[in-house]
């Protein structure tokens, strides 16, 4: 367990006082590094977890895990009994009332750890029941929106100059451990904090690769992957290749093998 930034108790209240929902914010890292990567991620599977972080709307630090070894030093990843601990414990928090919450969760991190820890059914519930942010807004918009992006708009101090989720697996097989724990409570951080601000304005903002401001309303607050699945595709004619949904929610209808 690693000791990530602590934000303040008053700050913690206020956010509970105005929020619709209270969430938990969580993101992975993975242990494969994939050098000049280009494409789908899919193709190097499997990727491995090498952490996790989960940040609760009323605490005050992130929660981390960590694969180990016999002797309790981190492990090159966690094994896949680590990783069902893992679904476990977020299945029990939405138990307990929280809202699961990502950025880009229900195409990655929750796919990952479906084929991680061989519960593919516990991790598609989790998934259709969490609040993916982007997949919320690519839904509405027809194009995802990168996380820092979002926080720059809200000025929101984003993540470390120079690090990045591709370089965090070659820093945890250099032994540079902490680094990526506090690289990944930061990201659970961030998420947090847009998902708050946004939610309180009834506004999700963003800067784009122009440096404009871009905006959409959120009159209904964030919503769910289900209820985000619901909402009519927006109008593409104007890219020249449109992504897809099913970019993101395939897996939660082809299971993997061993299911």
């Amino acid at each position: 367990m690693s000791s990530p930034r602590r934000r303040s108790a008053s700050g913690v209240e206020a956010r509970i006082a105005r929020m619709i929902r209270k969430y938990v914010a969580f993101d992975i890292e993975t242990a494969a590094h994939i050098a000049n990567f280009r494409g789908d991620w899919r193709s190097f599977r499997p990727l491995g977890i090498t952490c996790a972080a989960a940040l609760a709307s009323d605490a005050e630090q992130a929660a981390v895990w960590h694969g180990k070894n016999p002797d309790g030093a981190p492990a090159a990843r966690m094994s896949r009994a680590e990783a069902r601990q893992l679904v476990d414990r977020l299945a029990a928090l939405t138990a307990e009332g929280y809202t699961i919450l990502t950025w880009n969760g229900l195409g990655f991190d929750f796919e990952v750890l479906a084929e991680e820890s061989g519960d593919l059914a516990a991790c598609r519930e989790l998934a259709l029941a969490h609040v993916d942010m982007m997949f919320h807004v690519f839904c509405n918009r027809g194009y995802p929106v990168a996380l820092d992006n979002a926080a720059k708009a809200l000025r929101i101090p984003g993540k470390p100059q120079g690090m990045s989720g591709f370089l965090a697996p070659r820093l945890w097989a250099e032994g540079r451990h902490q680094e990526v724990l506090d690289y990944v409570a930061d990201d659970v951080r961030i998420a947090l904090e847009i998902a708050h601000r946004c939610e309180a304005e009834r506004l999700f903002q963003w800067i784009t690769s122009q440096g404009k401001r871009q905006a959409m309303p959120l009159a209904r607050g964030w919503l769910t992957v289900r209820q985000a699945m619901e909402l009519p595709e927006p109008d593409t004619s104007w890219m020249t290749r449109p992504m897809r949904r099913s970019r993101f929610t395939a897996w939660l209808t082809k299971p993997h093998a061993g299911e």
